[in-house]
């Protein structure tokens, strides 16, 4: 199920299905500024389902056995660093530092006053205006340079590209960095091979950090460009030579078909958007849906799974929800269901700006 997590961010709905340039994605790729970065059509896997049965709704039932144990609130939060810093807030605005660039956002969440002077703001290198195109999405206006649509960016030593896309967003998302980290421990203290299914997984970062902490990746996104800037990523980072199938499919279609096929892995995240379509024109609701996808991916982990990681953007909900959800699904698998929010640590005030809902179940 394609994401683009500008419209998901914004609430509002998905017009059509995103694949290049088509004005959507609620969290999977973005439309570039340029219509220069064409993903090769050698480098996207796509799956043959030819001889494909029709798959039957799934009919859910709640589950026998003990809940896992939970622990809640969990509040996630990446500081500022090197590479990436939110410098301050507020007044609907985000002013952040992404390597060399200071950039400013719109952000509804902040809604306190900014503690920055002015002429701290006024240092920015680009800006997205809420002025919208003939397309109707918005435009990076540069105060002082006009800048190119990627630039060079570093996650814990692995290099990528930021990109200025017209949905807002720069190909990253640093507020995930904690499950990245949580991820690369699970994998190493394995000592054993792990797989990896990184469902909705936009331009491949938390892939990256799995392959390089040893694991096999299977990352599957609905965009044919976000799969593209994906491998983009993969050659910038130098892990070319490691295991990571990347596949331009529907999130849900590809979970059935895995559990159709016996393929199982050991650890999942999946990134759903609150609203999006597929690439045959599949609606996805997040309220609707979402016990669905859980369910798959508890019927698609090994034997001896690592944990299962869900994040929820842009909805009118509490953790709790997503919580009561997890922890249905996994009863009688033992483990643990952590639950909370992902936060930015502001650099100028202290404040926490959240970003996201997620709850995660680990082994």
């Amino acid at each position: 199920m394609k994401s683009f997590r500008d419209k998901r961010r914004d609430n509002r709905p998905h017009p059509s299905a995103k694949g290049a340039a088509d004005a959507s994605r609620l969290r999977t790729g973005p439309v570039p500024a340029r219509p220069d970065a064409q993903p090769h059509e050698r480098h996207e896997a796509k799956p043959d389902t030819r001889s494909e049965p029709k798959s039957a709704p799934r009919i859910l039932a709640r589950r026998e056995g003990a809940l896992p144990s939970e622990q809640l609130p969990v509040i996630l939060e990446v500081l500022p660093n090197a590479d990436y810093a939110l410098l301050d807030s507020g007044a609907g605005q985000k002013l952040e530092q992404y390597g060399p660039y200071r950039i400013v956002r719109p952000e509804g969440q902040a809604i306190w006053q900014k503690a920055l002077p002015a002429k701290e703001w006024e240092r920015a290198d680009a800006i997205f205006t809420g002025d919208t195109d003939e397309e109707g999405i918005g435009r990076w206006r540069f105060p002082k340079t006009p800048l190119g649509e990627t630039w060079p960016m570093k996650h814990d030593g692995i290099d990528y590209l930021g990109r200025f896309t017209s949905f807002r967003h720069v190909g990253v998302f640093p507020e995930q960095a904690s499950h990245w980290d949580h991820m690369a421990g699970l994998i190493a203290t394995a000592k054993r091979p792990v797989k990896v299914l990184n469902l909705f997984g936009y331009t491949g970062l938390a892939s990256l950090v799995a392959a390089r902490a040893g694991a096999e990746v299977t990352h599957v996104d609905a965009s044919k460009k976000a799969i593209g800037w994906a491998r983009e990523n993969q050659e910038m980072a130098g892990l070319g030579s490691k295991p990571i199938r990347w596949i331009v499919d529907d999130a849900v279609k590809f979970a059935e078909r895995e559990e159709r096929r016996g393929s199982r892995y050991d650890i999942i995240l999946f990134d759903p958007p609150a609203y999006g379509r597929g690439p045959k024109g599949e609606v996805w609701q997040l309220f609707e849906d979402l016990p669905d996808l859980t369910d798959l991916c508890r019927a698609i982990l090994t034997p001896k799974p690592l944990a299962v990681v869900l994040t929820a953007y842009s909805i009118r909900a509490s953790f709790f929800a997503i919580h009561a959800l997890m922890r249905d699904t996994f009863a009688g698998m033992g483990g643990k269901i952590e639950s909370g929010e992902l936060i930015i640590r502001e650099k100028s005030a202290g404040r926490a700006l959240s970003t996201s809902l997620f709850s995660r179940w680990v082994a």
